[in-house]
């Protein structure tokens, strides 16, 4: 039987993301019997394969594995998770059936393109893989793989590509992740501290009697990452994540604001872990002494009803966004 290695995850840098490998620290790969190049399996609360890469030198010793957003979202974890590591016993890939993520049309020198890509890349069935395109990343769902198991894509297997997409009930869909995102190492740190960690470990919170917040407000100017941050944090803790824009919920007609908001919070509710993201909210929560209309009036005093109602606290996180934080109620 294959030895076990327990680690913890750590991000991954810029230079291996959607590479397909994992950097684990010398000491570690001694233990494995591993050599660079070998192929790990990784469990977290799924299961996924990575080619092994020594760690770099600030990380030996610290028992951790670097590995990129689809690796962690592929393995089920999140950075700070504890991962269980051994090494794979891998056999060819007869075959492997991918899908897209939308739809997609194309040709048999695609599926070529695609297959150089893959050669020597270690799969199992359920990865999300990407493949660069141009100047986009393409993901692809390895559907089904022949034989089952850890396989290798070699110059023999077979490759097809359905045109329609994977169900995404069907296959966890990776979309924006923490490596999307330049810089911002202190709001990333923060963001998964104050949401990442009650969304995900909510017992780590009732049983040292704290309470989560219920909001995070995200303030700079347009195009600093705050959406991103947002989306990046729901996708790596798998909440199901809500997006409205303050100035779209706004409505002149009587009531109709205040019932908007209510339907997300009870989807929200419905739906928990969630994520509501309210983009530009100082226009549906300005200050109240300088609200003029009933509209805003009423629609301010729904909104902090609505939060603090919440009766999973911790498992429904509203992430507000604006570019005037002086201007918020």
């Amino acid at each position: 039987m294959s030895k076990e290695v327990q680690v913890r995850v750590a991000e991954a840098k810029q230079r291996d993301v959607g590479r397909g490998i994992v950097r684990l620290d010398r000491q570690t790969m001694k233990t494995l019997n591993l050599d660079v190049g070998d192929v790990v399996e990784i469990q977290g609360t799924k299961k996924t394969v990575a080619v092994v890469w020594p760690a770099y030198l600030e990380d030996e010793g610290r028992g951790i594995i670097r590995m990129d957003g689809t690796l962690r979202q592929n393995a089920g974890v999140s950075i700070g998770d504890v991962v269980t590591v051994k090494k794979a016993e891998t056999r060819p890939a007869r075959k492997i059936i991918l899908a897209p993520v939308e739809p997609l049309r194309f040709g048999s020198d695609f599926i070529e393109y695609v297959k150089r890509r893959l050669v020597g890349r270690p799969l199992v069935q359920g990865d999300t893989i990407i493949i660069p395109v141009l100047s986009t990343a393409l993901r692809l769902i390895v559907v089904k793989t022949q034989p089952l198991g850890v396989v290798i894509v070699t110059d023999s297997t077979e490759v097809n590509i359905r045109s329609e997409p994977a169900r995404e009930e069907e296959f966890r869909i990776p979309h924006i992740t923490y490596e999307d995102i330049g810089d911002l190492e202190e709001a990333k740190q923060k963001i998964r501290e104050m949401i990442e960690l009650p969304l995900k470990h909510p017992e780590l919170f009732r049983r040292l009697g704290i309470e989560p917040p219920k909001g995070v407000l995200l303030y700079g100017p347009p195009g600093t990452g705050k959406t991103l941050l947002a989306k990046a944090v729901a996708n790596e803790s798998g909440a199901h994540f809500i997006a409205i824009n303050g100035p779209e919920i706004m409505s002149k007609y009587y009531g109709e604001s205040e019932a908007r908001l209510r339907d997300v919070f009870r989807e929200a509710e419905e739906n928990a872990p969630s994520i509501i993201f309210i983009d530009e909210i100082d226009a549906i929560a300005p200050k109240r002494e300088e609200v003029t209309g009933e509209v805003e009036r009423r629609v301010v005093a729904q909104l902090l009803a609505l939060m603090d109602g919440l009766k999973g606290r911790g498992q429904v996180i509203v992430i507000a966004a604006t570019n005037r934080p002086d201007a918020v109620d």
